[in-house]
Parts: C-alpha cells; structure tokens; sequence
C-alpha cells in the first residue's frame, strides 16, 4: 500500500536541517482558512469553512452529529474527520467502509495542503484554501499550565478560554502524554465553576463492581463535585455497568463535566463498548489536542520550561533540544518531561533521555524501552500494546500483499477493526 504520508507531503528531517526547521516551522501568523465544498453526488454544492478557532475537528459522514452531513447512501456514518495540522489539513479515515480516496489513491491519513480532491462513497469533495483565519482571543503561548506556541496550540487555547465560561460538558481528546488532564484542570480553574471543588475519576481503576459505587455513590466523585467539576479521566475506560447509570446521572447532576479520551469514542460506540447516551452527555463540545510532533516550535519551548521546572543551570545544550527536536515523542509532552529530567540528573543527552530517544521500532526489547520512560502504568502498557498492533498489522500486511480483506481475514480480526489498527499506524 502507498504511504499516505509520502502521497500528501510528510517526510522527515535532515541533521543539518533541523536548526532551522525548528524556527522555521513556527508561525505567528494568521493560519489558513479552508473550505471544503462536495464538486459530485448527491450534496453536490454543500459546502463548509473549516474554522478551526470554533471546532478542533470536522467530521465527515452520514451522522446528524456531522459538522458535514452527507446522505449519500455509500458514505459511513462517520466517515472521516479532517483536523488542523499547522498550515495544512489532516485527513483521516475513521474505519470507513469503503474507503477513502485522494488523488485516487486509497488513504488511512493524509496531510493536505489545498487543491485536493478526496473522493468518498459515491461523493467527491474538494478542499481549496480562501485566504487566513485569525487566531482569535487565544493567541497567547499558555493556557492555565498548558504551554505552546504552534499553530495548533494556538488555536487550542482559543477554543479552551471561549468553552471555559460555557455550562457545557467537554470532551478532550489527545493521544497519550498530550496533556489532556492539565488541560481539563486549566479549563475548571478559568471557569465559574473554579469557585467549586474539582474531583478527578479515573475510569476503569477499579472493578467493574465497585467503579459505579466510586464514581455514582452518596459519597462518590459525582457526588463530591457538586457545584464544581468532575473530571472523567479516559471515559472510554468506563464499564459498561456504570455507563447508563452515570448517563441518566448526569441529567440532573449540579457539576460539569469535562471528560477525556485517547480512543475513538464513535468507533467505541459502533463497537458496543460504550453508549451513545453517555457519549452525547459528556461531548457537548470537543477541544483535540495535537500529538508533540505537530507542534512545531514547542519541544525547544517545553524544553526550556521543564529546565527550568527541574533545576538545571541556564538554558538546556542546543544538542539535547536538537536531538529532542527530531524525535517523534511516542509518550508526547509526559515523555519528555522525563527525558529533560533525566538529562539534568544524568548530564549525557542520550543517555540522560535514555530509549525514549530511540525509536520504539528499534532493536532490543520494546517493553524495557518503554520502562525506561517512567510513565505511569496505563500510559506505558497502552504504549507497549500499540507498538505490538503497529507491527502486526504491518507483518500482516507484508504477508499477503498488501490486502486489507486477506490480511484481516487471516488474523483472525474484521475488516473494520483491521482499519482501525491500520489507522494508528505512525
């Protein structure tokens, strides 16, 4: 299969690039307004501004939940999402069932710069730029604790400070490490509801027979957040039998809720492991904060922050901020504070940032590798389970051509939850 990345303009770095990609990459500027309007099928005509200071996502797809909803009968209820990605936009395939085209080459993700056309069930849709978007309130380098400058940081901020003073339940999703509790944490602290207590719910810590009772009891979390915020940590974690409890709880609850994902919530509710209900109360909006790695600029100044956080002399060595400028962080912002840490106490640039500065794909074992990032247990066992996924997919793959269905097929997996593994891919 062709890369995605290769066919939308990825690619890596050069050493002797790095200095100047590092500046280079940052932009105070006005980002680039899109829009995406349907050139064939039955919409044909529709058309939708990608305004990312309101909406860190567009989904795509038959769902009324759809910021574009399409009634073409071979579209997916959720079909693809397309997000912000620096000057670009982000395509990515939510498990579709029959896929989705750029350039008529079938795509899992693609990096799109304007001009494409991305051809979906019977539709096609294309996506053209049409001038800047401002950055809005938000165009500061921090929110509450939460630091950044990039593009995407950016327009986070602004879309936080905006749902901050709003009565609505939150959804933050993110990948592992990106901050997303410090996020919820700020977002409470900038809200009237900071004049209440914060309580903090990690979902599926417990047996499933005792999680209802912690979260739902007269003294549970939902409880104690009366008149504050509670904070669902991975909500997608949540069992089952506290699901439709919590759901009917939240109706009448006095306490906002801010929940947060790393998973996708919609495929989990397609694949019965999470209720729609519950989903729709607690993504009354969503904030998406990017992976470290489409954050240009905020390693050097996340860098520079955990120096100081730790005690180091000055400013970091150029060469640990041009190292950690060229890893792709699989634990994101968590991951490096960790190595930052580690460099203080230990003085050597890749010894201080120990395997967490190798590649995950590299050589010897991968779970020692990921022990020695000091993550907390979840985070490092999701790591160690998504490495494991990448590289049988890609065996799979290798094994029988190419082909999605064989591939599938043999491992034992739908085709659908395939894709979803193909999708995670790096």
């Amino acid at each position: 299969m062709a890369s995605a990345r290769e066919r939308a303009g990825g690619g890596g770095l050069g050493a002797d690039e790095l200095a100047t990609e590092t500046a280079g990459r940052r932009s105070d500027g006005p980002a680039p307004l899109f829009v995406v309007r349907v050139t064939k099928g039955p919409d044909t005509g529709k058309s939708l501004v990608l305004d990312w200071n309101a909406t860190p996502e567009v989904r795509v797809g038959k769902s009324a939940a759809s910021e574009l909803c399409l009634s073409d009968p071979r579209v997916s209820r959720r079909h693809l999402v397309l997000r912000p990605d620096g000057d670009r936009v982000r395509l990515v395939d939510t498990a579709s069932s029959n896929g989705t085209r750029v350039g008529g080459v079938t795509v899992v993700e693609a990096r799109l710069e304007g001009g494409e056309v991305v051809d979906l069930g019977d539709s096609s849709l294309k996506l053209a730029r049409a001038g800047s978007l401002a950055a809005g309130a938000g165009a500061v380098d921090h929110f509450g604790r939460v630091l950044g400058r990039s593009p995407d940081m950016v327009r986070v901020f602004g879309l936080a400070s905006r749902l901050a003073p709003s009565p609505l339940s939150l959804l933050v999703e993110g990948e592992i490490g990106t901050g997303k509790a410090l996020l919820a944490e700020a977002i409470h602290e900038a809200s009237p509801q900071a004049r209440g207590p914060l309580a903090i719910f990690e979902c599926g810590a417990a047996p499933s027979d005792e999680e209802a009772a912690a979260l739902l009891g007269s003294s549970g979390s939902l409880a104690r957040a009366a008149g504050g915020t509670l904070v669902l940590h991975e909500v997608g974690n949540l069992a089952l039998a506290a699901q439709s409890r919590l759901a009917a709880a939240l109706r009448r609850s006095p306490a906002r809720v801010i929940a947060t994902t790393r998973r996708d919530l919609e495929a989990a509710v397609n694949d019965g492991a999470l209720l729609e209900d519950l989903l729709f109360r607690v993504a009354g909006a969503r904030i998406a904060l990017p992976p470290l790695r489409r954050r240009p600029g905020d390693v050097e100044l996340l860098s520079r922050h955990f120096w100081q956080l730790y005690g180091g002399a000055g400013e970091p060595p150029r060469s640990f901020v041009l190292l950690a400028s060229r890893h792709e962080w699989p634990g994101n912002v968590r991951e490096l504070e960790q190595a930052v840490a580690r460099r203080i106490a230990l003085g050597d640039d890749r010894d201080a940032a120990g395997p967490s500065f190798r590649e995950l794909r590299g050589g010897g074992d991968p779970v020692e590798r990921v022990l020695a990032m000091d993550l907390a247990m979840p985070a490092a066992r999701q790591l160690v389970v998504e490495d494991f996924e990448r590289r049988y997919v890609e065996r799979a793959l290798d094994a029988h051509g190419g082909n999605v269905s064989r591939a599938a097929a043999a491992s034992g997996l739908t085709r659908r939850y395939f894709h979803m593994l193909l999708a995670k891919r790096r």
